[in-house]
C-alpha cells in the first residue's frame, strides 16, 4: 500500500539510494516487503538503496523504479532526479507509422462494403428472375406416320392411325444458391494508455519498430490486429493494456518493474522466452 505522509523522509541531504533505504528503515519495512509491494526482485531494490544503477539498466527504467519506490514510502526525489545523470537522457521524437486518416479510413469503410452489395447482387439477382419466373414448356413434337405404299390400295382406305402421345418436357431450374456469408465483424485493436513516463519499444510482424521511445500521462496508442509480434515496456505502473478491448494483467509478463509478451496471430498474449 503506498504511503501519504513524508513523515518516514530524512530532513539531511543524500543520494538518492541512502534517503529511500532511511526510509524504508523507519517505516519498518524490509528489502523483501518493498520488493512484494512494486513486483520487482530484491536485487533491484538493493540496487538502488546503494545508488548502483548500472546493474538496472537503462536510465528510463532506474528513473520509473526510482519514482515508483519513492511513492510508496512518501519521499519526494523529483529535485534530484533532475539534477542526477540518469535525468541527461531526452526523450526521443517518436514517429509514428502506424496512423491513418480517419476520413480515409471511412472511405476504404465504405468502398469494401459498396464492393460486398454489389457482388451479392450481381449473384442473387439472377437467382430470383429465375426461380420467379421459370421457363416455359417445350416444344411438343409429333411423329408423323410413314406414308403408305402407292399400290397397296387397301392399307390407303384404312384410317390413319393416331399419332403417339409425347409427354411434355419441362425445363428446371436447379436450386438456387445460398446468399454470400457476411464479413466477420472486424476484431478489436491492441491499446496502450500511459498515465506516467514509460520506455516503449512495439515490433510489428514483419521486424520493423513501430515505436521506440519514451511515452509521458496522457497519451496513448492503437495497434490494429495482426500488427505487433512483440511489445517491451518500462514503468508497468504507468501503462495500462487493453487487447481487444479487455485489460491484461501485466504481472505474468513483468520483471523488474518491465513487461515483455508477444501477440500470436488470433491476438492471444505470451511472454518473452529468455
Amino acid at each position: 500500500m503506498m504511503m501519504q505522509s513524508n513523515e518516514f523522509a530524512p530532513d539531511v541531504g543524500g543520494s538518492c539510494g541512502a534517503r529511500l533505504k532511511q526510509a524504508r528503515e523507519a517505516a519498518g519495512l524490509s528489502i523483501e516487503d518493498v520488493a512484494a509491494k512494486l513486483k520487482m526482485p530484491a536485487r533491484a531494490i538493493q540496487s538502488l538503496e546503494q545508488d548502483d544503477f548500472a546493474r538496472i539498466g537503462a536510465p528510463v527504467f532506474v528513473r520509473g523504479q526510482l519514482r515508483s519506490y519513492a511513492r510508496l514510502l512518501g519521499v519526494d526525489l523529483e529535485d534530484q532526479l533532475v539534477g542526477s545523470p540518469i535525468a541527461s537522457t531526452a526523450p526521443s521524437e517518436l514517429v509514428s507509422h502506424t496512423h491513418t486518416p480517419r476520413y480515409r479510413r471511412v472511405f476504404e469503410q465504405t468502398t469494401r462494403r459498396a464492393v460486398y452489395i454489389v457482388m451479392t447482387a450481381a449473384i442473387a439477382v439472377p437467382i430470383w428472375i429465375a426461380t420467379r419466373h421459370p421457363a416455359g414448356n417445350s416444344a411438343v413434337q409429333s411423329l408423323d406416320m410413314a406414308a403408305l405404299p402407292a399400290g397397296d390400295a387397301a392399307q390407303a382406305a384404312r384410317p390413319a392411325a393416331e399419332p403417339p402421345q409425347r409427354t411434355p418436357v419441362i425445363a428446371s431450374i436447379g436450386p438456387s444458391l445460398p446468399p454470400a456469408a457476411a464479413p466477420a465483424p472486424g476484431a478489436k485493436s491492441l491499446t496502450l494508455k500511459f498515465s506516467g513516463d514509460s520506455w516503449v519499444q512495439i515490433v510489428g510482424n514483419d521486424g520493423r519498430k513501430l515505436e521506440e521511445g519514451i511515452l509521458g500521462a496522457g497519451q496513448e496508442r492503437s495497434y490494429a490486429p495482426g500488427e505487433v509480434a512483440n511489445v517491451r515496456l518500462g514503468n508497468t505502473a504507468a501503462v495500462e493494456v487493453l487487447n481487444a478491448g479487455q485489460a491484461v494483467d501485466l504481472t505474468p509478463f513483468s520483471r523488474a518493474n518491465v513487461a515483455r509478451f508477444t501477440l500470436s496471430s488470433d491476438g492471444s498474449l505470451a511472454p518473452v522466452s529468455d
